[in-house]
C-alpha cells in the first residue's frame, strides 16, 4: 500500500515506518523541518513537507494514498486539540471510502481504574480523562464516513530506551542521585513495547476494519514503585517515596497522572487483529535491555 503517515520523525513514528516499509509498504511521511525531513528519508520513507497547520497539503496527500497513518502526538501543546482537529478533518476528506485510517490515541483517555484493567467499552469522557484532546480526536475520527477507521490506545510506550516519562525519571536520577515514586507507588500501569505497537499498526492496516477501538498493552503490568527502583537500580541512584504535596509542587498537574492506576485488557486487538506482543516486558528492558545499556549498567 502506499501509506500517508503524519508524525514519521518521532519516536513512535519512526518506528512504524520501519515496520511498514519491512512489510513492503511504500511510506510518504510528513515532515516540518530539515531535520524531520532527513530523518524519515533515512528510514526510507518519502518526506512532504509541511506541519498539521497545513491542511491542503495534508488533503492532498491523503487523496493519493492508500491509507493514513496519524501518529503525530504532542501531550504537551496546550492548543493540541485546536492543531489536530483541522488536521484530521483534511486527512479523512481526502481518504477514499473504505481506505484505512489509524488514529493514535493512548490509554489515559480512560478515568482512573482504581487496580481494574479497562477494556475498549470503558467509557472514556474528556473530564476524567488525562488527555481530554485525545477523547475529542477519538470521536472526531469514528464518526467521518467513508475511510475505515482504527483508534489504536496505546499503553505506555517503552523499548529502544525512549519515551518521554522513562527519560525524564533517568535523567532526574543521574543529576540527583534519587528517584521517587508518590505514596505508596503501589498504582499499575500497562506498557508496549514500541516495537510491539507498530506490528500492531501493520495489522491494523491490514484487516482495515471500520469504527475499532483496539488497545496496545501487553499481559504485564508494572508499579511505580517497581518502575522507579528499576530506574534507580540502573543509574545506581536510590528510590524513595514522597507525599502528593511534595509531587504537586515539582510537578504540577502531572503528579495527579503518575498516582493513576491505568491497567488495559488488549484481548481485542489479539482475537480481532491476531496480535501478540513478543519483545521483552517494561520491566526487564529498564533493568537489562536498551535502557540499562544507555545507562552503561
Amino acid at each position: 500500500m502506499r501509506i500517508f503517515l503524519t508524525g514519521a520523525s518521532g519516536y513512535l513514528g519512526g518506528v512504524v515506518t520501519e515496520h511498514l516499509i519491512a512489510s513492503g509498504h511504500q511510506v510518504k511521511a510528513l515532515a516540518r523541518s530539515l531535520a524531520a525531513r532527513d530523518r524519515v528519508t533515512k528510514l526510507g520513507a518519502e518526506a512532504v513537507p509541511g506541519s498539521l497547520a497545513d491542511t491542503d497539503t495534508l488533503r492532498l496527500a491523503a487523496e493519493e494514498a492508500d491509507a493514513v497513518v496519524h501518529a503525530a502526538v504532542d501531550f504537551t501543546h496546550p492548543a493540541m486539540h485546536e492543531v489536530e482537529q483541522p488536521a484530521l478533518a483534511a486527512l479523512l476528506a481526502g481518504l477514499k471510502p473504505g481506505n484505512p485510517f489509524v488514529y493514535t490515541s493512548t490509554g489515559l483517555v480512560y478515568p482512573d481504574g482504581h487496580g481494574v484493567a479497562a477494556d475498549e467499552d470503558t467509557l472514556a469522557e474528556p473530564e476524567l480523562s488525562a488527555q481530554p484532546y485525545k477523547v475529542l480526536g477519538e470521536r472526531q475520527v469514528l464518526a467521518a464516513e467513508g475511510p475505515a477507521v482504527t483508534v489504536i490506545r496505546a499503553a505506555l510506550i517503552y523499548g529502544r530506551g525512549g519515551t518521554a516519562l522513562l527519560q525524564g525519571l533517568i535523567a532526574n536520577a543521574r543529576e540527583q542521585g534519587v528517584t521517587a515514586y508518590i505514596g505508596d507507588g503501589s498504582n499499575e500501569w500497562s506498557s508496549v513495547h514500541v516495537d510491539d505497537l507498530a506490528r500492531l499498526y501493520v495489522a491494523a492496516l491490514t484487516r482495515a476494519e471500520p469504527r475499532l477501538v483496539v488497545n496496545a498493552a501487553s499481559r504485564s503490568g508494572a508499579s511505580m514503585r517497581e518502575i522507579v527502583e528499576a530506574v534507580a537500580h540502573i543509574t545506581d541512584g536510590r528510590a524513595l517515596s514522597i507525599t502528593m504535596e511534595q509531587a504537586q509542587q515539582k510537578m504540577g498537574p502531572f503528579a495527579g497522572v503518575l498516582t493513576r492506576s491505568s491497567l488495559m485488557d488488549p484481548s481485542r486487538a489479539e482475537q480481532l487483529l491476531g496480535w501478540k506482543p513478543s519483545e521483552p516486558s517494561l520491566l526487564d528492558e529498564l533493568r537489562s535491555g536498551s535502557y540499562a545499556a544507555a545507562a552503561g549498567h
